[in-house]
Formats: structure tokens, sequence, C-alpha cells
């Protein structure tokens, strides 16, 4: 029997997928749509990842949901904001950069960022999710080259660890503020992974990006979904 996820964009790499038995809410900043009341209503396995500590990705109104939720996974980094100790111990487990988690239900699998905190592969009901929080490519155009050659080499020493990666969805930054150079980690990412899904974030409130023809091998069509406004969504079967 098909299997089926519906993805919900909230803002700049907040998500919402929820699955037949599960949902997943990836770092939660702003809901103007408001689509997480719903989905915590749902009554299905809630699961909270928060990459990094940096606002735009770990909003402490997820404190919050608990009452739904059966367990948060949030970077290590996470522990040095006061406003964490809202939500119930028992409930949190913290991540360390390739750390891993399993029970019964979820397995996840944390990896670096090529900024703070960490990446996840989730693996739940069949399906593996991958979230890059803020791992990208972050070539930043009037940087210092010297800047840009360590920005470099750190995200190509962190896709050693993520070669061969199969993902159904993949959530991965693409940033126009890096103008020219926005594309540069998604294609190598999408290069050295094998993705069925790409989804792309980090670009709150900015122009919607236009990929260039080229952006995938000759021999890889992967599907590409840009969500733009909040409480867009996108059906995945598999």
């Amino acid at each position: 029997m098909p299997k089926q996820a519906k993805i919900t964009y909230m803002l700049h790499s907040g998500f919402i997928v929820e699955l037949d038995q599960t949902v997943l809410v990836f770092d939660y900043f702003k809901d103007p749509h408001h689509d997480i009341i719903p989905a915590m209503q749902t009554g299905k396995q809630i699961y909270v990842f928060s990459s990094h500590v940096h606002y735009d990705h770990f909003n402490p109104v997820i404190s919050s949901f608990q009452e739904h939720v059966v367990q948060y996974f949030l970077s290590f980094d996470i522990k040095q904001n006061p406003e964490v100790e809202k939500i119930n111990a028992k409930k949190v487990k913290y991540l360390d950069i390739y750390d891993e988690y399993a029970s019964d239900n979820i397995k996840v699998t944390s990896f670096s960022s090529t900024d703070a905190g960490i990446s996840f592969l989730v693996e739940v009901e069949g399906w593996n999710i991958f979230h890059a929080g803020d791992f990208n490519w972050w070539h930043w155009k009037g940087d210092t080259e010297e800047n840009n050659s360590l920005a470099k080499n750190g995200f190509m020493k962190q896709m050693k660890k993520l070669d061969g990666l199969e993902a159904d969805v993949a959530f991965f930054p693409v940033d126009l503020r890096l103008e020219e150079f926005c594309d540069l980690g998604v294609r190598e990412f999408c290069r050295r992974t094998t993705v069925k899904q790409l989804v792309t974030m980090h670009n709150a409130q900015n122009a919607p990006w236009v990929p260039a023809k080229d952006l995938f091998e000759p021999e890889k069509d992967i599907p590409l979904w840009i969500p733009v406004k909040p409480g867009e969504t996108i059906q995945i079967i598999k």
C-alpha cells in the first residue's frame, strides 16, 4: 500500500511533515499560517526537532506543545538557552554531532553543520528524511578568499560523512543572499547523495529561487519543491 507524506511550510527552515502515524516538526521559528495547532491535534506521535540555538531555528514557544509531543530532539547548543527549561526534561533528547537515538518508532542520526548545531537524518515509518539545519556551502560574495576557502573545506569535509546518503525527502538551504553562489551547496549535496524529493529552505521573505537548468546531473531527475508562502503544502507518495 502506498505511503503518503504531507509537508507544510511554516517559514524559513520550519516544516511540518505528517505521515500516516507520525508528525515531525522541524526548526519551528514562526507559523504565520497557524498550521501547528491542527498538526498537534491529529492524535499521532509527534516529534519536534531544532537543529541549533539560533532564534530563527529554535523558538522557545515549542515548549507550549509538550502536552502533545512524545519527544524533542534538540541540538547540544540549545542547552545554553534558559528557555529550554520550560520543557519537561524527560521529553528532551539532546544530540551531539554524530549522535544517534533509536526507539521502537523512530531513529534519529545527527551530523555536523557548517554553521551552528547539527543536521538530522530521521528514519520513521519506512521514510528517510534529512533536514540540513544550517549545513550548507556558505560562500559569501565579497568575503575574503581565505574565509570562503575555509567554508568550502568545511562543507566538503562534512560531505564525506554524507556520501551515499539516501533520503525520500531532503530539506536543504538555498539562500539567495549568497547571490550567484546560492546553489553551490545543494548541487554538491544532490550529486553525492540519492534524494527522491528535494525541498529548499532558509530563504524567508525573499524572492523565489529560479534554479539553473543544469542544477542536477543528467542522470538525476529530482523533484524539487521551492515553497514561498507560509501554509503551502505538498503531498508525496512512495
